[in-house]
Parts: C-alpha cells; sequence; structure tokens
C-alpha cells in the first residue's frame, strides 16, 4: 500500500485564511480540493509538500450561479454536481459531457472542476511508481535532466490530462484567480503553458476561485461537442479529446468556430486555421474534412501514454470529423467514443 508522506494539515473556514497561508515564508505549502490527483501524486511522491491547505470548508468557492452575464462555476464546485445542475447541461452541453466522462462515479464525488482545469500533466515515464522511477533515473519532470520521451529536447512533453479544460477553451471561458496582492482574470486559453513542467500561468500564492463561461457560449448562441478517445468506455484519462464549438448566422452559415485538442499537448492545442476554413460556409461533409485535415496538422502526439503516437494523429482528424459531423448533424463517419456506447 502506497501512503501518504507526513504533513501539516490546514482546513480555513475562509478564503482570507486560505490567502493568508499560502503567502507566507516558510515549508512548502501546496492546496487541495476533492484530492483526487494531488493525493496520488504525493503517494507515489510526484509531488511533496509540507503544509496542505483544504478549500472545501469555504462556502464562496462552491456552486454555480449566474454573474455579470456570464454562467460562474465555483472552483471547489463537484465534477457530479457540474453534471447534474440543469442550467449546466442545457446551456453548455459538451461541457457537462466532458465531465461526465472525468473517471468513475465515486471519483467525480470528490473531484472539483478547479482540481480538473489545474490537474498535473501525465507521461508514461512520470506517473509511476518511485522505485520505477528511480530504476531508469528520474525523468526533468521530477529531479532528473532528461525527458525520457524526447532525450533531446531541452524540455519536458508531458501532455496535458483535463476533459473539461478543451471545451471550456473552445467556449471562451475566463478563470478568476486570488491572491493577497488582489484578483487576476484571465482567458482559460492564457491559463495554460506549452511545458510539461510550469503547465499553469498561476503563482504559488495564488488560488483558481471560479470558472466563468460566457453567455454567448450557451447552447441558444453556439452548437458544441465533445468526443474522447481511451482504451476503456470509463476511468482512463484520454489519449485524445477533442472540443469543438460553432457559431451561425440566420443562414446557417458559421460565423466562428473553435477547436481544441486535449492530451496531444502539454497545454489544450487550438486547430488554427478554421476561419480560412468554415467561416461564411455551411458545414457539411467537405468543409468537416477540410477542418479535420486542420486538426492532424494541429496533433503532436508523442510516445508518452497509451497507444501509438501516430495512430492518435490519425484519431485527431477522425474525432474532429465526428465532433463536428455531430454538430452539422451529419451520419457519423467513426464509431463513438467509448463513453458514449
Amino acid at each position: 500500500m502506497l501512503r501518504l508522506p507526513p504533513f501539516d494539515f490546514h482546513t480555513p473556514g475562509s478564503l482570507a485564511e486560505v490567502l493568508e497561508i499560502v503567502a507566507g515564508e516558510g515549508p512548502e505549502t501546496r492546496v487541495v480540493a476533492g484530492g483526487t490527483d494531488l493525493w496520488p501524486n504525493m503517494k507515489r511522491r510526484h509531488q511533496r509538500a509540507e503544509r496542505v491547505v483544504s478549500l472545501m470548508a469555504i462556502p464562496e468557492l462552491a456552486g454555480i450561479h449566474a454573474h455579470n452575464g456570464e454562467l460562474a462555476l465555483g472552483s471547489t464546485t463537484t465534477l457530479e454536481d457540474t453534471v447534474r445542475t440543469r442550467v449546466v447541461a442545457e446551456r453548455f452541453p459538451a461541457l457537462a459531457r466532458a465531465v461526465a466522462s472525468i473517471s468513475s462515479p465515486p471519483l467525480r464525488n470528490m473531484g472539483t472542476i478547479g482540481g480538473n482545469i489545474c490537474v498535473d500533466t501525465r507521461c508514461t515515464y512520470y506517473n509511476q511508481t518511485e522505485e520505477w522511477r528511480r530504476s531508469i533515473d528520474y525523468c526533468m519532470k521530477e529531479k532528473g535532466t532528461i525527458c525520457w520521451v524526447a532525450p533531446s529536447s531541452p524540455r519536458c512533453w508531458a501532455h496535458t490530462a483535463s476533459d473539461s479544460a478543451p471545451v471550456l477553451c473552445a467556449l471562451g471561458a475566463r478563470v478568476e484567480m486570488k491572491s493577497k496582492q488582489g484578483e487576476r482574470i484571465i482567458p482559460l486559453t492564457d491559463f495554460y503553458r506549452d511545458d510539461g513542467i510550469e503547465y499553469l500561468d498561476k503563482a504559488a500564492n495564488e488560488v483558481v476561485t471560479r470558472i466563468l463561461i460566457p453567455d454567448e457560449s450557451d447552447s441558444t448562441h453556439c452548437r458544441s461537442s465533445f468526443w474522447k478517445l481511451r482504451r476503456r468506455g470509463s476511468i482512463d484519462f484520454a489519449v485524445l479529446s477533442v472540443a469543438a464549438a460553432v457559431w451561425t448566422d440566420d443562414g446557417d452559415r458559421v460565423t466562428d468556430a473553435r477547436i481544441y485538442l486535449g492530451a496531444v499537448g502539454s497545454r489544450p492545442l487550438p486547430v488554427t486555421g478554421l476561419a480560412e476554413c468554415l467561416e461564411g460556409k455551411v458545414l457539411d461533409e467537405e468543409t468537416v474534412s477540410e477542418a479535420a485535415a486542420l486538426a492532424r496538422k494541429t496533433a503532436t502526439p508523442m510516445d508518452n501514454t497509451d497507444f501509438q503516437a501516430q495512430w492518435r494523429g490519425v484519431m485527431a482528424a477522425r474525432y474532429t470529423e465526428a465532433a463536428l459531423g455531430e454538430i452539422a448533424g451529419l451520419e457519423p463517419r467513426a464509431l463513438p467514443p467509448p463513453h458514449l456506447l
């Protein structure tokens, strides 16, 4: 049995208390919500902390409500509550589908939406036991100096593991963070860095408090879809995910389109060139195929997770076709992803 290392555990009742603790000098401090990512990582000694601060006793961080023309998701709202909240399912169905695909029911009842957008990047050479990692020498994401996926590379190629992040990026969501120095709200697309180690634009003394989704991205203005590839129909992390959002005019011609790929890079990857490919056109088999080809060019999967990297790249095109085809109401050209079977 893997055991947690010793640490001091704090359960403050207010956000002000949390910000005071994380701003202080002294032992290494981490904040935790549901703990479905942090606790296993600490057990395997991927992450370390001398002091852990829980956010779960702070009422203002939980719940889903309207806020200045946006839908605000409190960072400690559980994944299961996110899925079951009617306004999310009706207004942002792709987000509800993505969150419902995460892990298993027990973990969705523990994990939080804020924790999911911050979930650690993953890699075959990193997500192993301490003894396994030590036996081949540590990679640069931990104590080593080499990336075992790309030994000649100066950077870490661990891939993003969040299922909610690609959808939220496609919907134009923003993330709110607070510290003793004040509040910062940035687009979620700017929250992620293309680096497997320093993958978040978040300071150690900042706490994610809310995720804000604009009204113009809801189902009355936008059609969205999420497709996920993994070996099993549940529990497993994605080896590829595709989130698509499309806005159209009264003539059903595309006015805006965004596609983000998950699990093929260190951040959710935006498919570039969609404006020239889709805007002003009706979604049909030809335009969907053209967009899928752009997704294949964008995808840069590496040999750092399940399945062969080249095959995952091919599936990026196939799953983009499936996501856009679903939005357009076309006959499916690919098998449904496992979580829809």
